[in-house]
């Protein structure tokens, strides 16, 4: 069975497995083992800081499998982003040029450099190692963070969205970043990629074009995957389009992969997820459910059958669950079906 729990300190090699295994455009997983040490520190510090509204903390989790101790994958949520650092953003909209004189109407699309989503919350670092991709394994990484947002909404901003992973080859070359790079870098994806997830973006904000950008000025190359996602990260889009995420038109300023969001309280897993009185017993002929307990310190979330009394509000479930959740009878947890 996968757990879902807060990372610690001890959890860095595994971390760092996760970054190499990632591969190129994950920014948010950059191999570098002093980078992903601090940001477990910080995740530490915010899982155990008293909150009433949300602000620079960042909490990252793993999970984990309980017979064996060997770690999965990794997910998280940045509760405010921004705020300690700009968060930059493309924003593709649609302008028209005509005159009605010389009988001329062009409608064109711009790309207008920003940072539209300051203070929003914001989904990351969901990464699941190729040897677990089946079952429900990859919903119970991505859902466990709406059961922790719909039991804890004061630590999360109305507002939440994802950066989806860009169009990029095996060797890290980006079609739009190629593009940019000619014109304005001249220095490779992988390379500013990398800057990012380590914090280093000072180059953005001196090296970034100001003015909008006209897409029919871009290469043919780089305007075909404005807005598309890579193909890794397809299943990712799919599971957040079915929470009710949609793109209105953000994309990265370094791949052109989209930002979709969402209204916290319109995600469908929070809208609809219930607290249930934990009974302990027999569930194997229950419903799959996302369980999470009522915790934050010690979040623990999985993914397993469970007899459901939605009536009484009741969720029979068996030991091995039970002890995985860190939950007795009578405890409180929030689930929702599969």
């Amino acid at each position: 069975m996968l757990v879902i729990r807060p990372i610690t300190e001890a959890d860095l090699p595994a971390l760092m497995q996760c970054a190499e295994e990632s591969g190129h455009g994950f920014t948010s997983l950059p191999v570098n083992e002093e980078i992903l040490r601090n940001r477990i520190e910080h995740s530490v510090e915010s899982f155990a800081k008293a909150v009433t509204k949300p602000g620079p903390e960042g909490y990252l989790m793993v999970a984990e499998d309980t017979k064996t101790g060997e770690i999965a994958g990794t997910t998280a949520i940045e509760a405010a982003i921004g705020l300690d650092n700009p968060f930059y953003t493309y924003h593709l909209s649609t302008v028209v040029h005509s005159s009605r004189r010389l009988n001329v109407h062009n409608v064109v699309k711009v790309l207008t450099f920003g940072n539209d989503y300051t203070g929003v919350s914001e989904l990351c670092t969901l990464f699941l190692r190729p040897e677990w991709r089946q079952g429900l394994n990859g919903r119970l990484l991505s859902k466990c963070r709406f059961m922790m947002m719909a039991e804890h909404p004061e630590r999360f901003d109305t507002t939440v969205i994802a950066e989806m992973r860009g169009v990029s080859d095996e060797e890290g070359h980006s079609p739009f970043w190629e593009w940019l790079k000619e014109h304005f870098f001249s220095i490779d994806f992988t390379l500013a990629d990398y800057l990012t997830g380590i914090g280093k973006k000072g180059f953005i904000a001196d090296l970034m074009p100001k003015l909008p950008i006209y897409v029919n000025l871009l290469s043919p190359e780089a305007q075909a995957v404005i807005g598309e996602v890579h193909e890794k990260t397809r299943p990712a889009l799919r599971l957040l389009e079915k929470e009710g995420f949609s793109c209105r038109g953000y994309v990265d300023i370094f791949d052109a992969g989209p930002t979709v969001e969402c209204d916290t309280r319109n995600i469908e897993s929070v809208r609809h997820s219930q607290r249930c009185t934990v009974v302990i017993g027999e569930s194997a002929t229950g419903k799959d459910c996302i369980i999470s307990n009522s915790s934050f310190e010690n979040f623990r979330a999985v993914v397993g059958k469970v007899v459901l009394d939605e009536e009484k509000a009741i969720a029979q479930m068996d030991a091995e669950m039970a002890e995985a959740l860190q939950v007795k009878n009578g405890d409180q947890v929030r689930l929702i079906a599969q």
